[in-house]
This record gives C-alpha cells, structure tokens and sequence, in this order.
C-alpha cells in the first residue's frame, strides 16, 4: 500500500525532500536518487512514497560491447526525443573497479553537453558488481525519474558481454549496439545478446564490414527462428519434397495428387529488425526510433506490454529481498567473523563449517528487518 497520503516511517527530512521532489526541483530528484542508491535510512519508505507516481514512462535500454558507441546514440536519442516534446531521463551505468570500488564515470564525460540541455536529467551509476551490469538500484532510479514525471528513460549499461539480460527486465525495448570490430554474429549469440535484443543496431555503420557484420545478424535470427533453410532447395536443386510426393502417388494411387502443406511454424510477435548507424554524423537515428515505436506499439497491441511489466515488477519484488537478506547477513557476519578468524586461518575450523554455523545462528535468529 503506498504511503504517498501516509509517510508512516519517513523522517522530516525525507519528507521535506518528497515535498520539493513533487514540486518539480530538478535538485531534489538529485537528492533522492543519492539516497537511494547510498542506501540511506529510510530509502525504501521513500521509494514506496513515491510508488504512485510510477508506470507512465517507457524504459528503452540499450546495450552492447564497450566502445560500440552507446554514449554517442544514447545522446542522440535522448536530444531526438526531447524534440520531440518529451522530458527525458538518462541513467549510464559504468563498470566498478573490483580494486577500488569507484568508478570512472566515462558516460557522464561523454554526454556532458546534455547536461545543461532542458528537459534532459542525466545521472551515472557505478554498477557495484551487479553481475547483469545494472546496479541494484537502477531500476529504482528508473522509478524516482518515472514519479518526477521523464516520460522516456534511457538505461546504458556497462556492455560487459555475458550476463546483459539483466537488462531485459527493466526496459521495455532492449537495443543491442554493436559495430564491425565487436567481431561475428556467433561470439554475439554466446553473450547472449541474441536473446536479449528488440533491436538491433550496427553502429559506426561507415566502417569495413559494417554490411558483413549486419548480414551475419540476419543468418543468425534465422537460425535461432529455424527458418534459415526456407526455402532452399535441396542439394543440386533437387526438390525432395517433390520426389516424396511421386513416391506416395505410386504407393496409393487412391491418395491426392497434392496433399495439404502442412502448416507453417507460428510467426514471432517481433523480427528484431538490424539497423545500421553512424553516430558521429546521426545518420539512422530516424530509423532507430521508428524501430523502438513500433516495438512499443507491437508490446501494447499483443499484451505483452503488461506481461513484461509484471514480471519486471516480480523480480523486482525479489531483487529487494533478496538485498534485506544481504544486509542484514551482512551485518551479523561483521559482529561473529572476527570470534573466529583465529580458527580459520590456523586450520581449526574449514571454511564451509564456519559458514554453516553462522548460517544456522542466522536462520534461528528474528530474521531480515
């Protein structure tokens, strides 16, 4: 039940910062996505304040290898679509160091001269090791961006290869950015990235083997589709069917001389169409959004646009218990690791003993708060 009428639990500065946020104040949705994605006391009392708010904008993602570009199209469709009259957010998320924690932040360099355009709010996350290249708290900023009233939302992710599908559960459209250099359609399907895109785009089109790459593209949605052989006909042009159909007439010559075809496969809601773009000149980025429309409208026109958004909800649902437990884990490990490091590290105790019983104790306790 959201609390938008009924803070409850938010302090007086959280409420304070609900009343500038719903006032409009670029500063304060700042502010909220700080405390959100810090964790800060009371975060999720003041997501849930502002729950009601959230559902009215569409989520495009896009992804891909690092250096496909995504920076550059991300800027232009975020430019494309405030002229268009929409208010638009933009979340990059960079990769986190494993060493130090931080993040370079390279997307906020790059779109930097967003940053003063009206109607465009740009924020970059560091991923935090978020195995799918989303931070946790993504989709949450998503949210905040959704209540304060971005009608479009752009997600960039990391593009670190295998485990992009994460993404797929925030966006409503998923554009798979790719160039010549990312090497072959194959490698591609190995990351996944098949199985992710509604779109797909060969980006820095105006280099060699821009046309190779994107033709690799179509034999591979059709080999995952299984139609990649309709239509060819048999070795040397023999058409077999044929020779099928003479031997079932001299066998039953009461049988029809054409039985009926059988019927064909179900066809895809959605052929993720292969676009090609040059982002230095903008050249595609027409095509590109007539792409992600019509995948929008497909989505609302087959209902899957409400299965997605249910699901994404779901898992949503998980990924926030999922982090109570860790924290609250977390912090009883913190108070009875160091009883028994001694142990550990002089052999005493094995590892997966140890973890056992700090489980057990776990389990027996009150619980995640």
């Amino acid at each position: 039940m959201s609390t938008r009428n009924d803070p409850g639990t938010l302090s007086d500065p959280l409420r304070e910062l609900i009343r500038s946020f719903e006032a409009g104040e670029e500063r304060a949705l700042a502010r909220a996505i700080s405390v959100v994605e810090n964790e800060d006391g009371g975060f999720e009392a003041l997501l849930e304040a502002l729950h009601d708010g959230v559902g009215n904008a569409r989520r495009i993602g896009l992804t891909g290898p690092p250096g496909a570009g995504k920076s550059t199209l991300t800027a232009l469709l975020a430019l494309e679509l405030r002229d268009r009259g929409h208010r638009v957010g933009v979340i990059a998320v960079d990769p986190t160091s494993p060493f130090t924690g931080g993040a370079l932040l390279g997307d906020r360099i790059r779109m930097n001269e967003l940053a003063t355009e009206p109607h465009i709010f740009i924020r970059s996350m560091a991923s935090r090791g978020s195995i799918g290249g989303l931070a946790t708290t993504t989709r949450e900023t998503a949210d905040l961006m959704d209540a304060f009233g971005c009608d479009r939302i752009l997600l960039e992710t990391v593009g670190v290869g295998q485990s992009e599908l994460e993404i797929a559960g925030s966006a409503d459209t998923t554009v798979v950015i790719l160039v010549p250099e990312s090497g072959d359609a194959i490698q591609a399907m190995k990351a996944g990235l098949m199985e992710v895109a509604d779109v797909f785009v060969v980006n820095k089109a105006d280099r060699p083997g821009a046309d190779r790459l994107r033709k690799e593209l179509e034999v591979m949605k059709a080999v995952r589709s299984g139609s990649a052989m309709k239509g060819v006909p048999a070795h040397h042009g023999v058409d077999l069917s044929r020779i099928a159909e003479s031997r079932r007439s001299a066998t039953d010559p009461g049988a029809p001389e054409h039985e009926a075809t059988p019927p064909e496969p179900p066809v895809p809601a959605w052929d993720p169409p292969v676009l090609k773009t040059v982002g230095s000149t903008g050249e595609g980025v027409d095509e590109l959004m007539e792409a992600i429309d019509a995948h929008f409208q497909r989505l609302e026109e087959s209902g899957e646009l409400v299965e997605r958004r249910a699901s994404g909800k779901v898992a949503h649902c998980r990924a926030v218990v999922d982090r109570a437990i860790a924290r609250h884990a977390d912090a009883r490990l913190r108070e009875r690791l160091p009883e028994h490091e001694a142990e550990l590290r002089d052999g005493l105790v094995s590892p997966y003993a140890l973890a056992r019983s700090l489980l057990d104790e776990l389990m027996a306790g009150e619980g995640p708060s």
